[in-house]
């Protein structure tokens, strides 16, 4: 190529407008278009959420039931340790049941936020390499845990049914918001540290010590009533209720805990509590709006930190 040609390829160029490549940046515009962009990508969402599976159980001889065997290892450690040894158990009838409720909706959420929080550290390979929207990481993490949500929960409805304890009741009802928020927060917070974690590697470990934190401040192994008899309704009691984890698993003991409402052995359930997981399903709603927004704006230096 002569120099004059060069020259008029360069003017040529120049004159031309200047085109945007990727997503907007805009948070009304751009949420719109990353959704479009993560909806035209669904069969890579279901292929990465089928390999995150077979890679869990390869060579294993359990196969999908090792998805259940840490929280049934966790079961008889806290029906032991807490239930009996430290009596527990004598103020909460039906306690297996009771601690398998909360540990299903718990495992739920942590392994959404678990994984997700290493998603894209996970899969740097395809990051750097391939152009796709990468919420789609943390999200085949939210599929992944679904599955194994999806095992815990048929173990705990069969066990119910066996054990006669199967609610019957319009109770059930409130475990879909229950279900919902578990699931929107989760995600959010997912989306949100598998972004931050490219930049800030200790946030992994940081959200473990959380983790380990927020369950003991979840009413999992101890119901609800203790708070309420110490806390006496107060105002700790309501900021202790605007954990919408809480929630969550409130909602899920109320409707698949059957001892917790019947008449001679009712918990004290939060008042209102239906009201609050519908008001907590909205404000996740907006949650993972915000964090899908925040991660939009980080990730555009992925590849270079990764």
């Amino acid at each position: 190529m002569t120099g004059s040609s060069a020259s008029e390829r360069a003017r040529s160029l120049a004159a031309q407008p200047l085109e945007a490549f990727g997503l907007s940046e805009g948070f009304v515009r751009g949420t719109a278009q990353s959704y479009r962009a993560i909806w035209a990508h669904r069969d890579l969402l279901f292929l990465l959420v089928k390999r995150e599976l077979r890679a869990r159980y390869k060579n294993s001889a359990l196969g999908i039931l090792w998805s259940l065997v840490r929280p049934l290892a966790q079961l008889l450690i806290y029906y032991f340790a807490i239930g009996q040894i430290l009596g527990v158990a004598r103020s909460i009838p039906n306690f297996a049941i009771f601690v398998f409720v909360g540990l299903t909706a718990w495992t739920l959420f942590t392994e959404i936020v678990s994984n997700g929080t290493t998603s894209i550290v996970s899969n740097s390979g395809l990051v750097k390499k391939v152009y796709l929207p990468r919420e789609i990481f943390p999200l085949s993490s939210v599929g992944g845990a679904l599955f194994s949500f999806g095992v815990q929960f048929v173990i705990l409805i069969g066990a119910t049914i066996v054990l006669g304890q199967f609610p019957w009741s319009a109770n059930l009802a409130t475990a879909v918001p229950a279900f919902i928020v578990i699931l929107l927060f989760g995600t959010g917070l997912g989306i949100l540290l598998g972004g931050l974690n490219v930049y800030f590697r200790d946030l992994e470990h940081l959200t473990e010590v959380a983790l380990v934190v927020l369950f003991w401040a979840s009413p999992i192994v101890y119901s609800f009533s203790y708070v309420h008899n110490f806390l006496q309704g107060g105002l700790l009691e309501q900021v202790y209720l605007l954990n919408p984890i809480t929630l969550g698993i409130l909602g899920m003991q109320k409707a698949f805990w059957l001892s917790g409402s019947v008449e001679s052995t009712a918990m004290n359930w939060p008042p209102d509590l239906d009201l609050r997981l519908w008001i907590a399903v909205l404000a996740g709603v907006v949650f993972v709006w915000l964090c899908q927004r925040i991660f939009s704006r980080v990730q555009g230096d992925f590849a270079q930190e990764l």
